[in-house]
């Protein structure tokens, strides 16, 4: 990596020994910095610090986080992901890092989408070059006024070639999963459950920026079926509590509806004509 100012951070839980992404990371050829964020109530912490050095396995106060946001609940259960994604930003200034982005823990691959010569189906290249990557989405993030920034998932490319973000290519105005992150951009992330959701509607309405960027995509680990961390949360509460806790915090633009797949389950809609602000440049009004 030539961006010496960038890391890549690797929110883990409960995993020392099944942290799915390092061995993608490095697979994709990646040779920046990596740390390994991990909250003191894990009970592996030595083991992390065994396996991959403690200077590269930063440990922040889980207690201390949570009360610190709003959980969205009262359910005094701190198994979720939110209070390492708010840390990083304190672990960043700490280590002396303006720029990271947040992955989590059990990604097999990154991809690259892209149309066939005849433009009738979506294909799919493995991600070799991630430094380059890295690099490109970094120059922009830094040239905009994105609070956050984040690679495409599978799923926003449902019906391949026909899919409107395959053939438009917008930028979306969600971010989740993946967080191009800054020091210097510091937000904060709420709710136990579906805290990327939550986020990126609530501040999205405030007119802060986020955004997803197809081509490239990130390949996860199918929910629930990594045990640990989150999913424990999952199992013991269920996706309607994850799908309301988002209502709680953007009423005005999300509501409880079911998602429609193999699986079909409770899932979140988000009306984004009442979420994010849709504002048109003074230069395009009549005179």
């Amino acid at each position: 990596m030539e961006n010496k100012d960038f890391a890549v951070f690797i929110l883990t839980h409960g995993r020392p020994n099944n942290v799915k992404t390092l061995a993608t990371l490095k697979k994709c050829g990646y040779t920046g910095k990596i740390y390994f964020i991990v909250d003191n109530e894990d009970k592996t912490i030595s083991e992390y610090q065994k396996n991959f050095g403690i200077e590269y396995v930063k440990v922040f106060d889980k207690k201390a986080m949570a009360d610190e946001v709003d959980e969205g609940n009262n359910f005094d259960e701190r198994r979720t992901i939110t209070h390492a994604r708010n840390a990083c930003f304190k672990i960043a200034k700490e280590i002396g890092i303006t720029y990271f982005i947040q992955l989590d823990d059990d990604y097999t691959a990154f991809e690259w989408r892209y149309e066939s010569k005849d433009g009738k189906k979506l294909l799919v290249h493995k991600i070799t070059n991630i430094d380059t990557i890295f690099i490109l989405y970094l120059d922009f993030y830094k040239k905009t006024n994105f609070k956050s920034i984040a690679f495409a998932q599978g799923g926003d490319f449902i019906g391949g070639v026909e899919n409107p973000y395959a053939k438009k290519r917008p930028l979306l105005r969600k971010c989740m999963n993946s967080f191009f992150c800054s020091t210097d951009r510091e937000f904060q992330f709420i709710g136990a459950m579906n805290e990327d959701v939550n986020t990126y509607t609530t501040l999205g309405n405030r007119g802060i920026l986020f955004g997803t960027i197809p081509m490239i995509s990130l390949v996860q680990t199918a929910t629930q079926s990594n045990k640990s961390g989150i999913t424990d949360m999952y199992l013991r509460f269920g996706t309607y509590c994850k799908a309301f806790t988002t209502v709680m915090m953007h009423p005005s633009g999300v509501k409880v509806s079911m998602m429609n797949s193999n699986n079909p389950r409770i899932h979140h809609s988000i009306n984004w004509g009442a979420t994010t602000p849709m504002i048109i440049d003074e230069k395009y009004k009549k005179q």
